[in-house]
Formats: structure tokens, sequence, C-alpha cells
């Protein structure tokens, strides 16, 4: 009798708590004239910007950058007349923080600044954790791909599953790389207001799937 081909799939997931937030807000101004625009939108980044080095000496931000600047023109729609053109400057930032309490702080002073735009909050496991966690759930997913194969061999009355090909989701007998099938997750910020801000992050979920085959005499 041949050996049986099995190829299956295992998967895993597991949740994580987050570890760090990255932070993208910016500095916009707009008004008729566009270098008193510009010189209101560095003048409300400055204490941004230390603020921000301030945090990081704290080691409550582990990186922080404002390497983006864009300053544009535009008019007003109206059916009626052509409108005198308005101005806009906007100073980008980044910051990454570790300290959530810090975090929730930090956007209680500036949310609501005049100026001052928050763009985004993305919630995170730090890289090196990140790395052990996938490796764990690698082994997870092979696990679950062998007790797959074990059971459809039973059903077909063969004995004892070996694999023989393992590979990320989409690759068995493929020459070309596919994306790796690492998913990340995060519950958006939010809830009632208060007055001091208390962010809570969800937990962040990573997931990895991979493909076996296997061989069953």
């Amino acid at each position: 009798m041949h050996p049986l081909e099995i190829i299956v799939r295992g998967q895993a997931r597991q949740r994580y708590p987050a570890e760090r937030a990255t932070v993208g807000l910016s500095a916009t101004l707009e008004g008729a004239d566009r270098d008193d625009v510009y010189r209101r939108a560095v003048a409300v980044a400055e204490p941004l910007g230390a603020d921000l080095r301030r945090l990081q000496e704290a080691e409550a931000v582990t990186r922080w950058s404002s390497d983006q600047l864009r300053v544009f023109s535009y008019r007003p729609y109206s059916e009626t007349r052509t409108r005198r053109p308005r101005y806009r400057a906007a100073i980008a930032f980044d910051a990454e923080f570790v300290d959530f309490e810090q975090l929730s702080a930090f956007l209680d002073r500036w949310a609501s600044s005049e100026g001052i735009e928050v763009g985004y909050t993305h919630w995170d496991v730090t890289e090196d954790n990140r790395r052990r966690y996938e490796a764990q759930l690698r082994r997870e997913a092979v696990g679950d791909a062998t007790l797959k194969a074990q059971a459809y061999a039973e059903a077909a009355g063969r004995g004892q599953v070996t694999a023989v090909q393992l590979s990320d989701p989409d690759m068995l007998d493929s020459g070309h790389r596919s994306a790796r099938a690492f998913q990340l997750a995060a519950a958006p910020v939010g809830g009632a207001p208060a007055p001091e801000l208390d962010l809570r992050p969800d937990d962040i979920t990573l997931a990895v799937s991979v493909d076996a085959r296997f061989l069953a005499e």
C-alpha cells in the first residue's frame, strides 16, 4: 500500500498585553497669510517637541521624531464668487510610549490644545517579545497541523503520520515567497469622556498559520 499524503494547515492564536503605543499627531494651523501660518505652526510645535524630549529623558518615550512639514494653499468652495486662498501648515510628530500613564497625561495635555491634531494611537508588543511570541506560536501551529493530519490518517485507517514539508501559507511547492501570516489587532482608543484621559488598551492578538504535508503508512 502506498503512503497516504495529507496536506493540512495548522493555526495558533494568542492574546498578549500591549507593551507600547505609537502616537501620531501634528501642529496644524491655517489662515490667510502663508508666513504667519508657518510661524504659528512652528510656535505650537516647539513646546510639543520639548515635552517629548522631557518624556524621552524620563524613559516614558523610547523614540520620537518630527520629520515632515507640509505647507499648502487651497481655495474655499463658493458657487457665487471667487474666494481668496487659505494656507495650511502641518508639522507631524510620531512618538513611541512604553509608559501608558504618561501617554494618557500627554494626550490629555495636548489633545485640547489649539493647533494640535491627534491622528492615531497604535498599540503593539515590543520587538523582542514579538519574536519570542511568534516562535512559540509557530511551534503551536505545527502541533495543530500534526493533530489534524493524524486525525485524517486514523479516519482513513492509516497509522502514524510523518511531516515531510512545512511552509508559510500557500507556499507548498511554490518558488516564490508569500507574505507572512502574522496578524496584529488592537482595539481602538475609546470610552466615555472624563476629566482626565485614562487609556486602557485591549490585548494584542497574534496569529500564525503553517501549511504542512504529511505521509501516513
